[in-house]
């Protein structure tokens, strides 16, 4: 009770200075108001009615009121005293505003009718525990720490050209080859991590095969280390992965809907745009030390506006920036959704393969409204709108809550691999809804294969080696 309380608190105190110093259109002011109404009735909903962990509606909840209320009302509070375009170069109209927060309303509205009703038809299936695959569990182990180590010894150049590669830089080999290495082969020892906590849970084990699979849990750990992180990986891909191993060895730190939405809430809405603040300041940290009230001088004036004023918080007004887009260029039917659903297939083989529709926006800008960048997010609501305009939303809202309820069986599976991989799609959402969808989608399923995939392959040909073995034996006993 208490968490909930802290939360909700929490929730309505940023609401209520959010909006007590919004002084915009009243429209716009209202628009805002009844997108984050419909955000709290959802958000009250899942803290005191859902009985059900799915701390996939956290994180929903915790995205939609970042990027969804608190930037973009910071960000136009900013724009009204400086000048009268967004960071983007697009031109502030009020009408683009609004109508993005119908878009964004309609969408939650049907997210949460869509996700609500699946819930009430899904059908569950007890799966019966593959003893025959637990016994074949160390040689997988063996198999994929194999690999691993083939990744480690193949790609360290590459690795290597990562860590000097400022993040501004393109990377020296194309996205195709650079998807499978960062978000395939590199995550391949997360498999390994998650199978040997599984062998320890469900197999009946030897006190040497508890030693080895010991070794090959730190070898994993290590070498996930050498492939994931802040030097190589941006940390949108990092915390789905660290906070899902988290999850893995200590799952009552983040167990239920209240602990999940705690941790996703005040380490997104509180801790990391204070951080920000720290970083950024204009004093050292010596005289903070010395007179704290510098700190919160650059808080009390532009220093949390400035903060979200920056192209990391760019969802909300990238929907606007596609409304125009698809107010000049039209609907793309369908196409852009081929970029996501078709990513594994290179541009050299196909030269008229859609662009992400962030690049596809982001262009637009640059060449409308003199923007420089063109590696833009952009979120599920506008990926709707683009390619079918209304219907689009509220196909998309569907399609969420139809993928989100089917990965609530994996994550109430027995199977250790599948609740992981789902807790972890739950924490990627943050980078999913911000979009844009192709790179959402890509970097989901890369991880996946990586993941599962290859652990499913190896398994299979030890399988099928170890069969072969046996009806060679038998064959030659029977000619004996």
């Amino acid at each position: 009770m208490i968490g909930r309380l802290i939360l909700l608190l929490a929730y309505l105190g940023i609401s209520v200075v959010l909006f007590a110093t919004f002084a915009t259109d009243v429209w716009v002011w209202m628009s805002f108001f009844m997108s984050n109404l419909v955000l709290f009735a959802l958000f009250w909903w899942h803290l005191y009615q859902e009985r059900e962990y799915t701390p996939f509606i956290s994180v929903y909840i915790v995205f939609n009121f970042l990027f969804f209320i608190i930037a973009p009302i910071l960000q136009l509070r900013v724009i009204g005293d400086k000048n009268a375009d967004f960071l983007t170069k697009l031109p502030y109209t009020s009408s683009g505003i609004i109508y993005s927060n119908v878009l964004i309303i309609l969408f939650t509205l049907c997210f949460f009718g869509a996700y609500t009703w699946f819930k009430k038809t899904r059908k569950t299936r007890v799966i019966v525990p593959n003893y025959n695959r637990d016994k074949r569990l160390p040689l997988v182990l063996f198999g994929i720490l194999g690999i691993s180590l083939l990744v480690f010894v193949v790609s360290m150049g590459f690795v290597f050209n990562e860590m000097a590669r400022a993040g501004w830089m393109a990377s020296s080999i194309g996205r195709t080859a650079l998807l499978i290495w960062k978000k395939l082969l590199f995550v391949v020892p997360l498999g390994g991590v998650i199978l040997t906590v599984q062998y320890y849970k469900q197999s009946k084990k030897s006190g040497i095969n508890v030693l080895a699979v010991a070794v090959m849990f730190v070898l994993f750990m290590i070498l996930l280390l050498w492939f994931k992180n802040p030097l190589v990986e941006k940390r949108n891909a990092l915390g789905p992965i660290y906070i899902s191993i988290i999850y893995l060895l200590a799952p009552r730190l983040l167990n239920s809907n209240v602990k999940t939405m705690f941790f996703m809430f005040f380490t997104m809405v509180v801790v990391f745009p204070l951080s920000a603040i720290i970083t950024h300041a204009k004093s050292s940290l010596r005289q903070i030390i010395i007179q704290p009230r510098i700190l919160l001088d650059e808080f009390e004036g532009e220093g949390i506006g400035e903060v979200f004023n920056t192209i990391h918080y760019d969802a909300f007004i990238n929907i606007v920036a596609t409304i125009d887009y698809v107010k000049y260029e039209g609907f793309s039917y369908g196409y852009q959704f081929l970029s996501a659903f078709l990513f594994f297939i290179p541009r050299k083989i196909w030269e008229g393969k859609p662009v992400s529709t962030g690049q596809l926006v982001g262009e637009h800008l640059i060449d409308n409204y003199e923007f420089t960048y063109s590696n833009l997010s952009n979120p599920m609501v506008s990926e709707g709108y683009v390619n079918f305009g209304i219907i689009g939303v509220i196909l998309l809202a569907i399609a969420l809550g139809y993928a989100i309820v089917y990965f609530l069986t994996w994550l109430h599976s027995h199977i250790l691999i599948k609740k992981i991989m789902a807790f972890y799609f739950a924490i990627h959402l943050l980078f999913f809804l911000r979009g844009d969808f192709a790179n959402g989608f890509s970097y989901y399923v890369g991880t996946l294969i990586g993941v599962m995939g290859i652990a499913r392959l190896i398994d299979y040909l030890i399988k099928n080696g170890l069969n072969n073995q046996y009806k060679w034996r038998q064959k030659h006993i029977t000619k004996a």
